[in-house]
């Protein structure tokens, strides 16, 4: 078992280690009882959630709070450009179904709305937004609603293939992780070895057929 001392060290050589952190100085580090709580800034939005991920693949680490704050380089981009970039973007995104999300922009903050089709098309939108130069943050309020077909309905059908996708992750131990889907949710429960495992694990039971949304209950014992 890592002391918090020895995590807090392994995630500072983490955020040096990764090229999205440009300025691993600029964040300050705090460990307590296996969770992890980051403070200083970055220069994007970007950056500040890539140095989230870069934390949760340390071993040991069991939550991360992303307290950094998005201090931009330069002039403040004009909402309106941010607005046409973001439409730029989702325009030409084969992954994002046409017209089905709109951006609003506030100040540098994103408000995300619409519908898509599968869970992993509201990551895609959110992943691109993220990326445009001048967005300090992102809500995302993008509903999914899966095609259902009627081999699918059943809840236990649902549930099966989930578990056979676990089967199949290299990242995710499936003795250990167990699911019950009901009314389009898939409720992950057991516990895991890191975030990086609950990170897959939901990924894999968001891709199932006919699920809209994942609830992680799942518990990090490293």
């Amino acid at each position: 078992m890592k002391s918090d001392s020895d995590i807090r060290e392994d995630v500072i050589r983490e955020l040096r280690w990764d090229p999205q952190v440009s300025d691993p100085d600029a964040i300050g580090v705090a460990v307590q009882d296996g969770a992890v709580t980051l403070t200083g800034h970055t220069a994007t939005y970007a950056e500040k959630l890539a140095a989230a991920r870069a934390t949760e693949r340390v071993y040991g680490v069991k939550a991360v709070a992303n307290d950094l704050k998005v201090r931009l380089s330069g002039e403040p981009r004009d909402d309106s450009d941010i607005a046409k970039a973001i439409a730029h973007v989702l325009e030409w995104n084969v992954q994002v179904p046409a017209d089905g999300v709109k951006a609003k922009v506030q100040a540098g903050w994103v408000t995300l709305d619409g519908h898509v089709d599968y869970e992993y098309q509201r990551h895609e939108v959110e992943r691109m937004v993220r990326n445009v130069d001048g967005v300090l943050g992102v809500t995302n309020t993008i509903t999914v609603t899966p095609p259902v077909f009627p081999e699918q309905v059943e809840a236990k059908i649902v549930e099966a293939k989930i578990e056979e996708a676990f089967r199949r992750e290299a990242e995710v131990d499936a003795r250990h992780v167990r699911v019950e889907v009901s009314d389009h949710t898939a409720k992950l429960y057991g516990h895991v070895h890191s975030l990086n495992e609950v990170t897959a694990a939901r990924a894999a039971a968001a891709a199932a057929p006919g699920v809209a949304s994942v609830e992680s209950h799942l518990l990090v014992s490293p």
